[in-house]
């Protein structure tokens, strides 16, 4: 694992601080990895969101379009 040293302004800092004393994180590097890969996930919702967005339409979207959802993700009948 790489180590990367940063500063933080003291209310920053104490921010970070705070968020470990939760206890929802052992260590201020847990938090900020948490931050990052948030980060990460953000990036490639936009992206996809970006594609889908530059993409043509499949289809109308009515209500016999969302109920073959349903029914793929449900899988076949008694699995």
């Amino acid at each position: 694992m790489g180590t990367m040293n940063i500063s933080l302004p003291d209310a920053l800092k104490a921010f970070v601080d705070a968020q470990v004393e939760t206890g929802l994180y052992g260590t201020s590097s847990e938090y900020v990895r948490e931050l990052i890969r948030k980060d990460q996930d953000r990036q490639r919702l936009r992206g996809l969101l970006e594609a889908g967005a530059a993409s043509r339409p499949a289809g109308v979207a009515d209500d016999a379009y969302f109920e073959r959802l349903r029914s793929r993700v449900r899988g076949p009948a008694g699995a």
